[in-house]
């Protein structure tokens, strides 16, 4: 049997945000680069499936593909972090400061990578700047501005609105990086991700990765879309909401649904189970941090 139980898993998410927050800072940027570019290949893909089927969901459906990718190859995904090392913090495995150092530098690599891949893209998109007939430069134009420019319309409301989309986005992505721990095999493991991450790109979410992308994609081409518009109406509060979304109720919800009022007896057996990881080779450890976001 290749599944894994939910103690074992949460023992397994401390583990990983602990890992993550004492990487180097180099091992971050590269990181954080590489899926960052990974999860925009995704994104086009998914637009393109939809311009080829007219269908939304036949995106939702192939973009877990970057995800899993991400993951499998053991790379950084801010988003998933914020669900794991909050828990490691928890746990006193970490300090405030490292999980922020985590964060910030992710982060860059994030925006360094959507960027590289939104400028090829483009030039690819628009052979070179000689071609603007790919109805995929409207879809990334619109997309571009209906993410700014249409919470800007509604004022405060459309704060608190991003604010909640992203909310529900990062609490489905926190939860395909934990599904991933659920199983030992490939398979399993790509089949559990999945689930989530459909969930969350089929209804339209705000997930920080892609709007890294899609935002500036969208006004490389021509969208009518300042800097601070994408920053204050877009990229801000969808940190923000991220963050609460997956260390709240992915972080914390798995933590206090396994562990809050449990027995001594259960409290004695995930002891067993720490004691038992604990004991891991530094190869082994490595290994299996390796598959996790």
């Amino acid at each position: 049997m290749d599944f894994v139980k939910p103690a074992e898993v949460l023992q397994s998410m401390v583990e990983a945000g602990e890992n993550k927050a004492r990487m180097n800072r180099m091992q971050m940027l590269i990181r954080g680069f590489l899926a960052g570019a990974i999860l925009a290949f995704a994104t086009t893909l998914a637009y393109t499936a939809v311009s080829q089927t007219s269908v939304g969901l036949a995106g939702a459906l192939i973009f877990p593909a970057g995800f899993v990718i991400i993951i499998l190859l053991g790379l950084e995904l801010v988003t998933g972090n914020f669900a794991m090392i909050p828990l490691a913090l928890l746990k006193r495995r970490v300090t405030w400061m490292s999980m922020m150092r985590n964060y910030c530098w992710v982060i860059v690599g994030h925006l360094l990578g959507c960027l590289f891949y939104a400028a090829l893209y483009g030039l690819t998109l628009t052979k070179m700047g000689t071609d603007l007939s790919s109805p995929l430069i409207q879809t990334l134009i619109q997309t571009s501005e209906t993410k700014t420019l249409g919470y800007q319309h509604l004022g405060t409301a459309g704060i608190g609105l991003v604010v909640i989309k992203a909310i529900l986005c990062n609490w489905m992505v926190t939860l395909g990086a934990v599904m991933a721990m659920t199983s030992t095999s490939t398979i399993g493991k790509i089949v559990a991700m999945w689930l989530p991450i459909t969930i969350f790109f089929a209804q339209g979410f705000e997930h920080a990765v892609v709007n890294m992308f899609v935002i500036p994609a969208g006004m490389m081409l021509g969208a009518n879309v300042s800097i601070a518009d994408w920053w204050l109406w877009n990229q801000i509060p969808v940190l923000v909401g991220n963050l609460i979304g997956g260390a709240i109720f992915t972080g914390l919800g798995l933590y206090a649904a396994h562990t809050w009022g449990t027995s001594s007896h259960s409290s004695s057996k995930l002891a067993t189970i720490q004691g038992g990881r604990s004991g891991l080779t530094g190869t082994d450890s490595a290994q299996k941090v390796g598959t996790r976001s």
